[in-house]
């Protein structure tokens, strides 16, 4: 049997969280969910710092720009900002259709860029066919091991939250 793939969804919504793990429910392909609901968590998650300090290394991260605490914008610029994360691809999975958003997503190294349909067959079959694609057909980077684990890379960093932008 195939290993697991990790991946990370970072969403405020319950709702749009619950869709989004219907949506994934694949049975042909064994995966682990991990949702976080906002910046200064996923941030915690990638980093491993408490209380997840033992969290896997997402193979990929769904994440939504609108989120509280710290934005989706700022958590996609620190993952690419760092030297241990900029590898795992990211997706943006968002409410807005903002060509601004889009362009920024993009700039910042998205991997794919999803406008959140609020029409629930349209929202199902994007996430489907970038389940297909993500599951079925892309390649992952495989982990470098750090010379450290990651908790000790990011204890100078701490909690070192970029300020929310205006």
């Amino acid at each position: 049997m195939a290993q697991s793939l990790e991946i990370l969804l970072i969403e405020d919504s319950p709702a749009d969280a619950t869709l989004t793990m219907e949506a994934l429910r694949d049975p042909k392909t064994p995966y682990n969910l991990h949702v976080v609901g906002d910046g200064v968590e996923a941030l915690r998650f990638l980093r491993r710092h408490a209380p997840y300090v033992n969290a896997p290394r997402p193979v990929i991260i769904l994440l939504d720009l609108n989120l509280p605490r710290v934005n989706g914008k700022e958590v996609l610029a620190e993952i690419k900002s760092d030297e241990l994360l900029l590898d795992i691809p990211v997706v943006v999975l968002s409410g807005s259709a903002s060509p601004d958003d889009i362009n920024y997503a993009y700039r910042h190294h998205a991997a794919c860029y999803i406008t959140k349909s609020a029409q629930l067959e349209q929202y199902f079959t994007a996430v489907r066919t970038l389940k297909q694609l993500w599951f079925h057909t892309a390649s992952f980077p495989r982990e470098r091991p750090p010379h450290k684990s990651p908790s000790e890379c990011y204890e100078s960093r701490a909690l070192d939250f970029p300020k929310p932008m205006p």
